[in-house]
Formats: structure tokens, sequence, C-alpha cells
């Protein structure tokens, strides 16, 4: 189980994402290509499960910039 403060490598891509060019998606897909097989910090838990990753660093920012939330099958827990 995931759980926050955990170091976690993005390993799979959600399949329900849309891709970018459908209104409204803000560039979800190719923020989620850039973060695979990165290790990130879990900083937040939702009441489903999904784990919170900051990800702003993909993009050239401070980490806080961008968050991403992630269903746990899609992550490994990083030692």
């Amino acid at each position: 189980m995931v759980k926050i403060g955990d170091r976690v490598r993005l390993v799979a891509i959600p399949d329900d994402l849309p891709p970018d060019d459908e209104p409204g998606t803000l560039g979800t897909n190719s923020l989620f290509q850039r973060c695979l097989g990165r290790v990130f910090s879990v900083v937040g838990i939702n009441e489903l499960g999904y784990a919170e990753l900051e990800v702003g660093e993909v993009n050239g920012q401070p980490r806080y910039m961008d968050s991403i939330w992630v269903e746990p099958s899609c992550l490994f827990v990083a030692e």
C-alpha cells in the first residue's frame, strides 16, 4: 500500500487518459509520458487511494507547480 512520504516510480500510464488533443485535457497525457519511469514522493492520498505526486520538475519548474493523481497500480514503491 502506498502512503504519504513514499518514494515511488511511475511504471504505467492509466489506460483511460484522454489524448492531449481532446478539449479540456491540458496536456495531461504528455505530462504522464514525461513522468514515466521517474521517481517522485507521494504528497497526498485521496479517498479512492490515488497518490498525489508533485511533478513540476519534468517541465523545468519547481516540483510543486504541477501534480498528478495516480492509481497505486501504476506505481512501484522505490527503496
